[in-house]
């Protein structure tokens, strides 16, 4: 009744999979899930993630229900999106949230286990359609993640209608497929107790996850009205009837319920389990000292003081390298400061430069504690994967690495990274058209840049060399509450530029050389990765002959445009017109740095197959293009 109440008065919302799924939230949250609603942040609670998110009021009464400050009566009445311990997103990210038993599997000792939580999640019709669930459910089964329980409501129904529209799967044989333990409730309405039975009997099983297929022998079920909308007045009379809530006051709890499921003697029970975890922790804190330190580092969010420190110095007599090959250095020098740092890449680990060497990989039973895990090519549910690692608070510092062609594939969980402010890094290697041997299929020139840069809160980085690849992981792992993607180059860059500044990369934007004194430039020429090289020596030709250049880095759009005006108009003064932005991808966005009067050198076609320096020539990608460029707009 209080999911038809919030739904009546709010005169939206879905109440179909809440009120299906009713019965099965309180079971967990009754008997089931381990948590502490007085310490809503302790670590060794269960994770709940609702996969169909749509029905996200279930999640909030049931928090509701179990105590937890953070949805309040009033909240419900509005039906407003609350701040909960749980995560609630579309589209199966209990994988990630599950995978995290690997970095954490060295702590458990014979005498004192201080990390045994488990993860349930509610999935929808929807949810199994989507490409990303079979993604998911292949790894969780071939990592043998037997402390993950997945419920799928099979109700039958999608917006449009009824699944057999488009669907006429047996979910459960497919899961039986992929290996993992299968249960089907037949009647979760008349039923209760076989739901619960369901739910515990998955603790005795020690290799495999377990999917639990629950059905409802109801009158809508299969009907698209029971997806989503209000109920009309004669729904609601009789369903009041029909439980004997004619004469109640909308939103009524009766108290018995809050003693049920908050003040029981199972709600007791949970509170023991805390204080019993936290006398562990005391034991072990004496017993391993060593272990204890590393542990309360990630507990208290992964960074220890000075780690910055550990980025390695690129001077100008290093030997050029592709920015890939910087990256790779830099990882390897925050693997040895960062004990939640956990790498991932989509089959590409050896072309994008990005595995921690040193350190194995996350494989069951041999090395659950390994770091490196093995995505195969599945590029949508590793960053799934990394969303639920950052969104677990607990220290853990993921990076996902593949090819920027691919963030296509990941483009929805980029998103949804950014929605949730999980920290996860995103290592996008082959960054432009400089692949001519791939051919133009590799090649990211034309949209992926300028959609990702769109993304909000997303920090999208484009270094120029080891300097600014060293700034752009010192931003990236320090704001543990944004996504940061780092598109880095195959091909090598041509130095290390003078005046590239690892601490100016913080700033999105900066000056790298300026031959104009204290007056203002006759011109600007702006870079980014590869091609701010190219914008430094065409000022090199047009200083021989007496034009004063200033060369700016933009390297992070996101971090200039937050840069108080008075910084963004000295780097970039509202009184120098002519302009010349270099980018090998999209011209999209760059009018707003260049201005109007400003020339924009970019790429609107798909690349083009032969050696990267013939490609780049092809496009008007070098010194000599450019310093043209820059002469014909100071001529005018």
């Amino acid at each position: 009744m209080l999911i038809v109440d919030a739904v009546q008065t709010a005169k939206a919302g879905h109440s179909g999979m809440p009120l299906g799924m009713a019965k099965v939230g309180y079971i967990l949250y009754r008997h089931v899930m381990r948590y502490n609603p007085r310490n809503p942040k302790w670590f060794n609670r269960d994770r709940f993630v609702l996969s169909a998110g749509h029905g996200c009021l279930l999640q909030y009464i049931c928090l509701h229900l179990a105590g937890f400050q953070s949805v309040q009566l009033e909240d419900l009445q509005r039906l407003c999106l609350v701040v909960g311990p749980q995560v609630t997103l579309r589209m199966w990210l209990p994988m990630a949230l599950k995978s995290l038993q690997a970095p954490w599997a060295r702590f458990n000792k014979p005498d004192a286990v201080i990390v045994d939580h488990r993860t349930f999640c509610i999935m929808g019709d929807g949810c199994v359609m989507e490409g990303i669930s079979h993604e998911a459910a292949s790894l969780a089964a071939h990592w043998k993640l037997n402390k993950l329980t997945l419920i799928y409501d099979d109700n039958l129904n999608t917006i449009d209608g009824a699944t057999s529209l488009a669907f006429s799967e047996d979910i459960s044989a497919r899961f039986k497929a992929l290996r993992w333990n299968t249960i089907t409730v037949d009647d979760t309405h008349n039923d209760m107790e076989a739901i619960k039975n369901a739910l515990l009997s998955a603790f005795r099983e020690t290799e495999k996850p377990t999917f639990i297929r629950v059905c409802k022998l109801s009158e809508k079920k299969g009907i698209s009205k029971a997806h989503h909308g209000t109920f009309d007045e004669k729904d609601v009379k009789k369903m009041r009837r029909k439980v004997s809530w004619s004469d109640r006051e909308p939103f009524h709890v009766i108290p018995m319920i809050y003693r049920l499921v908050f003040k029981s003697a199972a709600g007791k029970c949970r509170y023991k389990q805390s204080m019993e975890w936290h006398s562990r922790l005391c034991y072990y804190q004496t017993k391993y000292p060593q272990e204890f330190v590393e542990f309360k580092i990630l507990l208290d969010g992964g960074l220890l003081p000075g780690w910055e420190s550990s980025l390695p110095k690129f001077p100008t007599s290093d030997p050029v390298d592709a920015t890939q090959g910087y990256s790779e250095k830099c990882l390897s020098q925050l693997a040895k400061v960062l004990p939640g740092l956990i790498r991932g890449s989509a089959d590409l680990a050896t072309s994008n430069k990005a595995y921690l060497h040193g350190h194995e990989d996350f494989s069951q039973p041999n090395s659950p504690w390994g770091c490196n895990i093995r995505y195969g090519v599945r590029e949508h549910a590793m960053a799934g994967i990394s969303n639920g690692i950052a969104l677990h608070g607990s220290g853990l510092i993921p990076f996902a690495a593949t090819f920027l062609v691919f963030s296509d594939y990941m483009k929805n969980s980029i998103r949804l990274s950014a929605l949730s402010h999980a920290g996860v890094i995103y290592i996008m290697t082959h960054d432009s058209i400089g692949l001519g041997e791939d051919g133009p299929t590799h090649q990211p020139a034309v949209e992926q840049l300028a959609g990702l840069r769109a993304v909000p809160q997303l920090l999208v980085f484009r270094p120029a060399d080891g300097n600014e690849t060293a700034g752009a992981y010192k931003v990236a792992v320090a704001n543990r509450n944004v996504p940061s993607l780092i598109a880095l180059s195959r091909q090598k860059v041509a130095a290390n530029l003078e005046g590239t500044s690892r601490a100016s990369v913080e700033r999105g934007g900066y000056i790298v050389s300026d031959n104009s004194e204290d007056k203002l430039p006759d011109i600007i020429l702006i870079g980014t990765g590869s091609e701010l090289c190219l914008c430094d020596e065409g000022a090199k030709m047009l200083r021989q002959e007496g034009r004063t250049v200033r060369v700016v880095s933009l390297v992070c759009w996101r971090l200039f445009d937050m840069q108080p005006q008075q910084y963004k108009e000295f780097v970039l003064p509202p009184s120098v017109s002519k302009r010349v932005s270099v980018e090998a991808a999209s011209p999209i966005g760059w009018r707003e740095y260049v201005g109007e009067e400003g020339v924009v050198v970019g790429v609107e076609e798909f690349g083009a197959s032969g050696a990267y320096l013939d490609t780049f020539k092809k496009f008007g990608f070098t010194e000599g293009n450019i310093t043209r460029i820059a002469k014909s707009l100071l001529s005018q």
